[in-house]
């Protein structure tokens, strides 16, 4: 049951703006290169806001973009995911794997009559199409172009079974009636296109450039083909999403969504496209390449809309999608590996150092027999939450926190033997956009290392002894730490030492 009601952006801006969350770009600020700059700065400060600038420059409509919704905000990323500010990363996940493992885990989406649906309340077609006069961002100075499609989802549907997706794909501004739709392999847009395309028929698609985040997080996180994420959204937020039917396409578009088109994808058109800033921290393949692309035949937007918008970069805190994918994969992963029947498991994480969660997975686990260590690695590597580009799966014992990369590196460095403890997968699922594959690869193919840094269990229990407090001289520290001046307040730890102070003296 979802923790705090909220239905659209608009709701949770309001909720972020009462912790504090919330910076107000009252003067003018150009969407081509200074707001993608200004974010990526404002990200390389401890605590940093989300930005929400109010007035694009040269653009006297009512248009607002909202950079970098999430950040590195466990307090903004908790109100997404419709649960009280205030968990730490690993809670955090542990509340979203409880809902996703309950009966109610998915909840589909609730129809509702156009005239309550604010998303319709401005609209343009025909002649009154223009995307270049929104105010698109240029996030970096080598991108191709303006990219409107960054914090989106872009919705589609299988013609064969009916489902519906939603996905977060990069998309260009290519003309008045145009937008890129660029998509790496195995993605579901690109199958639900490719389907349609070998009908004959053009994909009908709809882009939302202006959502709840809770979307947008669903959107950009893999689940399985055949479920659709409106379900997933519905879970996590304990109601269903209220859509409302698209007058061109038919499709189901969030009906409190802020600025959303509809239009229609051909088969054999292409257009230039790209390149574009990615999570990676590099440009990203195609540059300048034919791509397949929208053509626009409706737009909508509300009163006074604000358009999303997600730089991508090469550290956490200014990369978007680097702390909800971390935490998102790790949920799913977590789910996976259950529901694979692998017992013993004790958290997982996508670290947002790496690659905005994308190119790492740590598993924490109690060893319970041989070979368990070994499962859970492979299962982790290939399950359908965490095959997509992840590289490098780290498997650590159960008294390591897997969201703590300090205590991850120390588990790797001291327990791990690199001749007998990392195993490689080849040829397993990748993606263009991956720059260890310079020059430009034809073949979307990567590679992981499975590595254990865990204790080598037929010896688990001969293993040298960590260093450790005891519960009892921690909570003797904690009880004197005001009066003794000490800096701050006193960290939580998640190990200790189960010897008794008592036992310990007597033993002198």
């Amino acid at each position: 049951m979802a923790e705090i009601v909220i239905r659209d952006l608009r709701d949770w801006l309001s909720e972020v703006e009462k912790i504090g969350q919330l910076k107000r770009v009252t003067q003018e600020v150009d969407p081509k290169l200074e707001m993608g700059a200004l974010t990526y700065m404002n990200g390389k400060n401890p605590g940093h806001p989300t930005l929400l600038f109010e007035k694009p420059k040269g653009h006297k409509g009512p248009f607002k973009v909202l950079f970098n919704p999430i950040g590195n905000s466990i307090d903004r990323l908790s109100l997404a995911m419709r649960a009280k500010p205030g968990r730490k990363p690993l809670e955090l996940v542990e509340y979203l794997k409880d809902i996703f493992a309950s009966d109610k885990k998915m909840i589909p989406p609730k129809f509702v009559d156009a005239k309550d649906a604010p998303i319709y309340e401005n609209e343009w077609t025909g002649n009154k199409i223009d995307m270049t006069s929104l105010p698109t961002p240029m996030h970096w100075p080598r991108d191709g172009g303006d990219y409107i499609g960054t914090a989106d989802a872009i919705i589609t549907k299988d013609p064969e079974s009916g489902r519906i997706n939603l996905g977060t794909y990069r998309q260009m501004v290519e003309g008045k009636a145009r937008v890129g739709y660029y998509s790496s392999p195995g993605k579901d847009t690109l199958l639900d296109r490719e389907k349609w395309w070998a009908k004959g028929k053009p994909c009908p698609v709809v882009s939302v450039y202006g959502l709840d985040p809770l979307l947008f997080i669903c959107a950009a996180t893999g689940f399985p083909k055949m479920d659709s994420e409106y379900d997933y959204a519905g879970g996590i937020n304990g109601a269903p999403i209220e859509v409302v039917k698209g007058k061109v396409t038919g499709l189901p578009i969030p009906a409190r969504a802020e600025v959303v088109i509809e239009g229609f994808a051909y088969p054999n058109q292409g257009q230039a496209e790209g390149p574009f800033g990615e999570f990676t921290g590099y440009y990203g393949r195609p540059g300048h390449e034919q791509t397949p692309y929208i053509e626009v035949k409706a737009v909508y937007f509300r009163n006074n809309p604000t358009m999303t918008a997600a730089l991508m970069a090469d550290t956490p805190g200014c990369n978007e999608q680097s702390l909800f994918l971390g935490m998102l994969r790790g949920v799913r992963i977590w789910s996976d590996l259950e529901s694979c029947g692998i017992p013993g498991i004790k958290g997982v994480w996508g670290p947002p150092e790496a690659a905005g969660g994308f190119g790492m997975t740590v598993v924490s686990m109690k060893q319970m027999y041989a070979g368990h260590a070994q499962q859970a690695a492979a299962i982790a590597a290939q399950c359908a939450g965490g095959a997509y580009y992840s590289k490098f799966i780290y498997i650590v014992d159960d008294d390591i926190d897997p969201s703590n990369l300090e205590e991850v590196i120390w588990a790797a460095s001291t327990r791990c033997r690199c001749s007998d403890d990392i195993d490689i997968l080849r040829n397993t699922w990748s993606t263009y956009l991956d720059p260890s594959k310079n020059p430009n690869s034809d073949r979307p193919w990567g590679s992981k290392a499975l590595i254990y840094a865990c204790k080598e269990q037929k010896n688990i229990d001969k293993f040298a002894l960590r260093t450790a407090l005891t519960k009892e001289q921690y909570a003797h520290a904690v009880a004197r730490w005001q009066e003794l001046g000490m800096h701050g307040v006193p960290p939580s730890l998640r190990f200790f030492d189960d010897l008794t102070v008592k036992a310990a003296a007597a033993g002198k």
